[in-house]
């Protein structure tokens, strides 16, 4: 791994922030680099506030929206709550439906078949909508490049709202409104909300003429918090606030569906990690085993025995799950190996009988092998489809639009996309792709890199260091957990391999002279036991462990030297 230290902010503003806070200056340096400079910008981080959660209505079409809605309520139409298969589409069709239906009764939700029908917004969707007189449909997570399709939907009096999050093409759709804060038109102040995020500015401001304020909708923010630790949005601003609270609600009150996957999980309270490792997969194995409407039901399901019956249901789908991404990626890895691509700057795999549901995890598999931009294809229809990833620093989503000659349809972020093409074009792409990414990703992008915000002494860890590291949390990207760097540490001797397959290394460290020891354990780090016998320098994140009804710190080592 490539070790790169954080650049040191300005003395002053460090030495500062570190007085007025009454913090030791490692502290106050890792805030200012992450724009903490302040003392009030600092109370604003470390006590979020609901008075920090913008306007709905600084969302541009915001108010087109909220008339539409009232008058579908007004004349008695049938709305359809339409959304994507994943978690962030899931919870957000699941936070609307929820919410209208406390107003109004004629609304249904409808997640399309991720084989059947694909991504977004689908025409067998539109069709749904037609066939069973609904003239106005909420699309969730998608939509923001569905101009052929809300056309078609026009054409049929069906009327469009679209809340989106991801990044729009030149043309907009012609819908009733189009609410994503990454159109060029829309000053909202914050432009990293996740698709449930924007259905929760909705909600809201549906509530400011029934007289409800932002108390009343805390009760929605464990789908909010749930979905934004899923689809890895930045973790600060406005995001920070609502999965602050979201968190909250998810260890105190969550709603039935939730409350029932942390039961299955045995987790007595849950950080945002446990969100991401926890309750997103198993929402996420329903839309990529079975279909997305399971998630949906459980995460709306009124009676808790119910919730449970659908927690168990999903569980098994997880565990299906886990077992096809384990044999689909020993297969591309082989793939990869017989058509001797080790050294490429892509890696492009393909077959036919591959699970779709399991193609954007087994790409992630693929990346922690071969550290590059990964796409995995299978056959979908009479076309093939891809779920792109890509290594960090590297804009996968520019580069797909460079190779758009050979591509059917594509969207997503930097890091993540997907894609469909036909059959005759997939090695013309798969030429141009490798093309594109040799010709512009900077070659140190392909050595994973651990970024360091200090180097310290093991001295400097004490039990209140660790309590302002953690008060930091949530943690997410523009906020990741601190990652430190100690020089010349020593193992107590009992270092050693650890788990099945002796991957784990389990060490206890110590620094010169000073006798505390810190457990540590470094996943995947097994290999380097052999690293251990003398000084060694190590990075690391603190951590709490719990054994046996004591606390203490731990080190979860990322790589040692």
């Amino acid at each position: 791994m490539r070790w790169t230290l954080k650049s040191a902010p300005e003395k002053e503003k460090v030495q500062k922030l570190a007085k007025e806070l009454q913090i030791n200056s490692t502290i106050a340096s890792i805030l200012c680099q992450r724009g903490i400079e302040t003392f009030d910008a600092a109370k604003k981080f470390f006590r979020p506030s609901l008075d920090d959660i913008h306007d709905p209505f600084l969302l541009k079409d915001m108010n087109l929206a909220v008339d539409r809605i009232e008058t579908a309520i007004s004349n008695n139409e049938n709305i359809l709550i339409y959304g994507d298969y994943d978690v962030d589409g899931t919870t957000a069709v699941s936070l609307v439906s929820s919410y209208l239906k406390t107003i109004y009764p004629n609304v249904a939700t409808y997640i399309p078949d991720r084989y059947a029908e694909g991504y977004g917004v689908s025409y067998m969707g539109i069709d749904f909508a037609q066939d069973n007189d609904f003239s106005l449909i909420i699309a969730l997570d998608c939509g923001i490049k569905a101009i052929d399709k809300v056309a078609y939907a026009k054409e049929k009096n069906i009327d469009f709202i679209i809340c989106d999050h991801h990044k729009p093409g030149e043309e907009i759709p012609k819908a009733v409104a189009v609410l994503n804060a990454k159109r060029e038109d829309c000053s909202y102040p914050f432009d990293e909300l996740c698709g449930c995020g924007v259905g929760f500015k909705l909600i809201q401001a549906l509530g400011v003429s029934r007289n409800q304020t932002i108390e009343d909708f805390l009760p929605y923010l464990d789908l909010v918090a749930t979905a934004i630790a899923a689809d890895i949005v930045p973790m600060n601003g406005e995001n920070r606030v609502l999965a602050f609270y979201g968190l909250q609600v998810i260890n105190q009150s969550p709603r039935n569906g939730i409350k029932a996957l942390i039961h299955q999980s045995k987790k007595t309270e849950l950080t945002i990690t446990d969100v991401v490792f926890t309750i997103a997969p198993r929402i996420n194995a329903a839309g990529r085993m079975k279909h997305g409407n399971y998630a949906v039901e459980l995460l709306t399901e009124m009676d808790f025995d119910s919730a449970i019956e659908f927690a168990a249901s999903i569980e098994i789908f997880n565990a299906d799950r886990k077992d096809l991404d384990k044999k689909i990626t020993d297969e591309a890895l082989i793939q990869i190996i017989d058509n001797e691509e080790e050294n490429r700057f892509t890696s492009v795999v393909f077959q036919e009988d591959w699970h779709k549901g399991v193609i954007g995890i087994v790409a992630s598999r693929l990346i922690e092998k071969y550290y590059r931009p990964t796409l995995v294809f299978t056959k979908s229809g009479d076309k093939l489809a891809a779920s792109a990833r890509s290594v960090k620093g590297f804009d996968v989503y520019n580069a797909l639009h460079e190779c758009s000659a050979f591509i059917e349809q594509f969207g997503g972020h930097k890091y993540a996309a997907g894609l469909t093409l036909l059959t005759e074009n997939y090695e013309k792409f798969k030429q141009k792709f490798e093309e594109v990414v040799k010709n512009t990703i900077d070659k140190e992008l392909l050595i994973p890199e651990v970024s360091i915000d200090a180097e310290i002494d093991f001295l400097e860890v004490t039990p209140k260091f660790f309590r302002i590291i953690q008060q930091m949390a949530p943690f997410g990207p523009q906020n990741m957990r601190p990652v430190f760097k100690t020089s010349c540490v020593r193992d107590n001797g009992y270092g050693k391999q650890v788990g099945a397959d002796k991957t784990h290394l389990k060490l206890n460290v110590f620094q010169g002279d000073n006798k505390q020891t810190f457990n540590s354990i470094g996943f995947g780090l097994g290999d380097k036991i052999e690293h251990v016998q003398n000084d060694f320098d190590v990075v690391y994140s603190l951590d709490e462990n719990e054994w046996n009804g004591r606390k203490s710190i731990q080190l979860l080592l990322k790589d040692l030297k």
